[in-house]
């Protein structure tokens, strides 16, 4: 059962705001309405998007050492996965945490209440597993199991950490930490600073599919708050700054247009070349993921690489 919805008020306000600033900008959890979840499940089958498989080989090597830390004494706990998604690699734990009898509960959260019933639907197979998805975004959620008096493992997986800027990360790890107790756990992927070519072709391939999904916010926009919007008229961009470790994703006006918003019942001006700015994508080195654990009051206590060392996944607790 689906416990929340993301209001249609909701997503008017963040454009709103979005489109108030300079320049303007939409947050990346409107990426995924039903049709954007489908688009990011062929971006992850993309050879050029390296990260996923980098971090289903990490939990499938290293599921057992997954398994000590978070239910090793049998105490029940909540294994709370923040941006659940498909689950593709979070099931090789389910799977193994159940057939060794662990007490927890599973409460995935997505912003895309179609991924999660997509996802209960397809864990329905796994004999023993209690499952209470939550549809909304990160902080509230957050505060919706807050009630909870379950110990728990939080999972931040799929580099999902690198859609905020550095400090940003900082702001919401430490909000995580402040709801944790001594036995918590907070499992986070990291995607590595790597060849920057690499990471470029990640976000700007060259099937097209990452254009189709940055550009799948306007047909959204369309849809939900009967925008006006032509996507063929932008164009979407994406670069990689290897000094700072930073992806950077757009879409880029090619015309002069006035954009009527019916939501609104306004009209959003757009100069030729001026830009909506969609998405970031932090990269990391060690440096920064022992400065972002110890400034949010955490400690890491285990750690986990692909054998090319692309990305790593950080076990952290209290300090």
């Amino acid at each position: 059962m689906i416990t929340e919805d993301i209001r249609q008020a909701d997503i008017a306000k963040v454009v709103a705001e979005g489109f108030a600033k300079t320049p303007k900008r939409l947050p990346s959890w409107l990426f995924y309405d039903e049709t954007g979840s489908k688009i990011f499940q062929e971006i992850m089958r993309m050879p050029e998007y390296y990260l996923t498989a980098c971090e289903y080989e990490i939990i499938q090597m290293n599921k057992a050492s997954l398994r000590k830390h978070a239910g090793g004494d049998g105490t029940p706990f909540n294994l709370v996965e923040l941006g659940a998604g498909d689950g593709l690699k979070t099931e090789i734990l389910l799977k193994d945490f159940t057939a060794h009898k662990l007490p927890f509960t599973y409460s995935p959260i997505d912003v895309s209440a179609s991924a999660l019933e997509e996802l209960a639907d397809r864990l329905r197979n796994i004999t023993g597993l209690v499952m209470r998805p939550v549809n909304n975004e990160y902080s509230e959620a957050l505060r919706f199991l807050s009630g909870s008096e379950l110990r728990k493992v939080f999972l931040f997986l799929g580099a999902n950490i690198g859609n905020f800027s550095v400090d940003e990360a900082q702001a919401f790890i430490k909000s995580i930490s402040s709801s944790m107790h001594e036995d918590d756990l907070l499992l986070i992927g990291f995607d590595l600073k790597k060849d920057p070519r690499l990471i470029q072709r990640a976000y700007d391939d060259p099937h097209g599919i990452t254009r189709d999904f940055n550009l799948n916010l306007l047909v959204r926009l369309n849809r939900e708050l009967g925008a006006r919007f032509q996507p063929d008229q932008f164009r979407h961009y994406a670069y990689y700054n290897p000094e700072t470790g930073m992806t950077k994703s757009y879409l880029v006006s090619q015309r002069d247009q006035d954009i009527f918003l019916e939501a609104f019942e306004t009209h959003v001006h757009f100069s030729r070349w001026e830009v909506i700015h969609t998405e970031i994508s932090q990269k990391y080195d060690q440096n920064m993921i022992r400065k972002v654990a110890s400034q949010s009051g955490l400690e890491i206590t285990d750690q986990y690489y692909d054998c090319k060392h692309y990305f790593s996944n950080v076990l952290m607790k209290k300090i």
